[in-house]
């Protein structure tokens, strides 16, 4: 029999004589020497497991497979990315006898080698085998002192330690490679769901994300606090989407470059009696139906053109720019109002949108005296049929659910203004 053979069945017979053992009877510091030496078996025993799958090529000629990867697909069920990560770890592993070594004693984890040999395969190609050895080496005994994630932080400042008089050189020309990569690798993926939502998918360079966080972060920091301050709670995540949305609708279209021989901007249709109304749909130029109320909130603040359609569909208005408020304007707005004027919220007024309190479509003045900064969130319930939007004597706004106050059937919002 194979030692590796023998190997196996003394584990598996060992397995069998601890299947119904129950852990809670260990004393804690019995515990957390088996949570250990586990940890150890089980890197040893991966280590053994990529060891047989690198020379098992014959294996796989043998049931006519491309290689073990397939192999292992097929007659062990292991799905499909998996198992050609694993046979791309173990021709890796097959040379770094050190790594490799290490791992069979269980010195680290396996998450420990992936991070050692994607370090090694990052420095540079010409560089002299004995550094090459001595940054093998190196990583190992970081690895036995480190997590994998600062083991992966630290091997972007190898060279550094192992060979300080080629690292500059060699730092500039990896960052300029990444950066390459990262602009070969760029994709963004805009796909409707067909069930009111978009789904959004895109890898782009990390200065561009870090710049897009950075822009979102200061649209969902105050929100977070309103909301808590609501009892409305939301997901990072969703938060971050409606950042979005908000960065959108405030970017300003006349700076952008120029689409189909215009400023860019975005066209929707409706009737006259729907614009009038809180009821019904309109258009976006590709068709997409939003609400009239959504079409009301965006014309505050977004470049958008409503095209007002009478009975025979003839164009009654085209809206312009101008009915956004100026610069200016919103500088004096923001020292006016200090921050959101809905009941109760604190939003600053720099994460605000001017809101016309009548609507400029149905003949709102863009004014000091006609306007209020709303965060997004209230600006989207003053557009919001569903709530009745109450004006208070001192000049902010509540807010009040049409249905939990009973009523029913169509409704237009009632604007109450005070003293």
């Amino acid at each position: 029999m194979h030692q590796i053979q023998a190997t196996l069945a003394t584990i598996n017979a060992a397995l069998d004589d601890a299947t119904e053992a129950n852990p809670v009877f260990l004393a804690t510091p019995d515990k957390a020497e088996a949570l250990a030496r586990l940890e150890q078996i089980t890197a040893r025993v991966a280590e053994l497991r990529l060891r047989v799958i690198a020379s098992a090529q014959d294996l796989a000629e043998e049931v006519g497979a491309r290689d073990v990867a397939a192999w292992l697909i097929a007659q062990q069920r292991v799905e499909s990315p998996a198992a050609h990560a694993t046979l791309r770890l173990a021709r890796e592993l097959e040379g770094r006898p050190v790594v490799r070594a290490r791992l069979a004693r269980g010195a680290f984890s396996l998450e420990h080698a992936r991070v050692i040999l994607h370090g090694l395969e990052d420095l540079p190609d010409d560089l002299d085998p004995e550094i090459l050895t001595h940054a093998e080496a190196t990583l190992c005994d970081l690895a036995g002192k480190h997590r994998p994630k600062d083991l992966r932080r630290l091997t972007s400042h190898l060279l550094e330690v192992i060979a300080p008089d080629i690292a500059e050189a060699a730092e500039a020309a990896a960052i300029q490679r990444l950066e390459e990569q990262a602009q070969a690798r760029a994709t963004l993926s805009i796909t409707d769901q067909g069930d009111g939502t978009t789904r959004i998918h895109g890898i782009v360079p990390e200065t561009v994300g870090h710049r897009l966080r950075t822009y979102l972060q200061a649209y969902t920091q105050p929100r977070v606090a309103a909301l808590e301050a609501d009892g409305r709670v939301q997901p990072r995540s969703r938060l971050l989407a409606h950042a979005f949305a908000q960065l959108l609708e405030n970017t300003d279209p006349t700076r952008l470059p120029a689409h189909g021989g215009d400023a860019t901007t975005v066209v929707v249709t409706m009737t006259l009696d729907q614009l009038q109304a809180d009821l019904g749909v309109a258009w976006l130029d590709d068709g997409t139906p939003i609400s009239t109320g959504e079409t009301r909130r965006l014309a505050c603040t977004a470049g958008i053109i409503p095209a007002v359609l009478g009975g025979n569909s003839e164009p009654l208005d085209l809206g312009r720019t101008r009915r956004l408020f100026t610069g200016p304007q919103r500088k004096a707005l923001a020292l006016r109002d200090k921050h959101c004027r809905a009941e109760g919220c604190t939003v600053p007024t720099t994460w605000c949108d001017a809101h016309h309190d009548q609507p400029w479509s149905t003949g709102g003045h863009t004014d000091l005296k006609h306007g209020s900064l709303l965060c997004g969130h209230h600006h989207r319930r003053a557009h919001d049929p569903t709530y009745e939007t109450i004006r208070l004597p001192d000049g902010r706004y509540r807010f009040q659910h049409r249905a939990r106050r009973g009523g029913v059937g169509r409704h237009r919002r009632r604007l109450t203004l005070g003293a």
